[in-house]
């Protein structure tokens, strides 16, 4: 396109965040930072043309739209981070916008007929995540920080991450002046939240073992509750300074704690009374679900394929009475009883095929399923849904100022 920048009206904000607007040829145009009822003006030099869709990078906001807001993070618009997609948008449109992705998904790749679901909001908005994940690079002198959304192999120095936990933030900012005791191949740093309020400082790199985390944990204040790990790229992550607790801290947890428990107690109310019922908690974690449903006089057997996790779970002091297994779901189904009540919460790639293939051949009466990614949770309920119906479905904000969302999906069999 030549002569003035294009201009489109952003009507809607797509799976991932961008804004969606229609070009004049009539082809939708993806377009990043921007809000509903916004008029912008697109980059020419930035206006990459699909068969029936395009991408495109704003030049100017001509005239806002009446959800748009000023990002708190400076690094949002400074630094273009990609950790967050909806700091510009209030958070009643943000919430307004998870709605719809959420709708959509299940309507346009599931095929089915449902309105957008109700959503949970935050109980926080800012502060609430109890992990943060940070790459490395080394152009000159070492960048750690978070990439760009505009250039994903770039990576920024970064000053703090206004959704993540005060605490650990705390901690970063000690870390910054003392990055010669990381290793010096390092190519991701990850800081974690335990339960106990311990802070774990995992550190990946190939080569030698981490050899400065005593001198680091020493330096920090309150470097005794400090657990530094170090994870190699062809084996298990191990404790290298600090004690073994035995907590998992590069298993899977939701970084949203308090949000997590609302989203399972919610699912463990819609499965009804389970006293004395078999339930499969398949991708069970450290075991959290499976714990709920135990409290209910439930017989739960729990399945995750993370070795640490279902170790710690095991461990666990309210866990007796529940059957904890390591394997892969889709490998340990012939050895589970059969269940009255089903419980699933998949990794973003969904339920695997065998997994899907069971529950529709000898469907449970009551199946929740918990998904972190709308569009693989369309897919999978649109194959199970033959011998399903929706019961209900609830949305739950656990990432406010992504364009993630958690979903609650709680299925019925049909009888035949």
């Amino acid at each position: 396109m030549s002569g003035a920048p294009p201009e489109v009206e952003i009507t809607a904000i797509a799976a991932g965040g961008d804004g969606v607007g229609r070009l004049a040829d009539g082809r939708a145009v993806f377009v990043p930072r921007t809000a509903p009822g916004d008029r912008v003006s697109l980059r020419s030099d930035r206006l990459k043309m699909h068969r029936h869709f395009a991408k495109a990078e704003p030049d100017a906001v001509v005239s806002p739209g009446p959800g748009r807001a000023d990002p708190v993070c400076p690094h949002y618009t400074r630094d273009s981070c990609g950790g967050c997609q909806l700091q510009h948008l209030t958070y009643d449109v943000q919430l307004a916008a998870k709605r719809r992705i959420v709708g959509d998904a299940l309507r346009r790749i599931g095929k089915l007929d449902v309105p957008d679901p109700e959503i949970v909001e935050a109980i926080e908005e800012w502060r609430y995540r109890s992990k943060i994940a940070l790459a490395a690079r080394r152009v000159g002198d070492r960048i750690v920080g978070l990439h760009r959304y505009d250039r994903p192999g770039a990576v920024f120095a970064l000053d703090d991450c206004h959704i993540t936990d005060v605490h650990l933030m705390a901690l970063w900012k000690e870390l910054r002046s003392r990055l010669s005791l990381l290793p010096p191949k390092l190519a991701r740093l990850t800081l974690r939240l335990d339960r106990e309020g311990r802070k774990h400082i995992i550190v990946e790199s190939p080569g030698e073992p981490w050899q400065g985390a005593d001198q680091l944990r020493a330096a920090l204040t309150g470097g005794d509750r400090v657990i530094c790990w170090w994870h190699p790229p062809d084996g298990a992550a191990r404790v290298v300074a600090g004690p073994e607790t035995g907590y998992p801290a590069t298993a899977f947890e939701q970084v949203n704690p308090e949000m997590g428990a609302l989203a399972r107690r919610w699912v463990a109310d819609q499965l009804g009374d389970v006293a004395g019922k078999t339930v499969w908690d398949l991708y069970g974690g450290t075991g959290d679900t499976a714990v709920l449903l135990a409290a209910r006089q439930a017989q739960v057997v729990s399945v995750d394929s993370d070795e640490r996790a279902i170790s710690w779970a095991r461990r666990r002091p309210d866990g007796a009475g529940i059957r904890f297994i390591s394997a892969r779901a889709e490998d340990a189904l012939t050895t589970l009883p059969e269940p009255q009540a089903v419980v699933v919460n998949p990794p973003r790639a969904g339920l695997h095929w065998d997994v899907t293939l069971k529950l529709t051949s000898q469907p449970a009466t009551r199946l929740a399923y918990l998904s972190c990614d709308p569009a693989t949770l369309a897919r999978d309920l649109s194959r199970m849904i033959v011998n399903y119906r929706i019961a209900a479905i609830r949305a739950f904000d656990l990432f406010p100022q992504t364009a993630h969302v958690e979903t609650a999906v709680i299925l019925e069999a049909v009888e035949s």
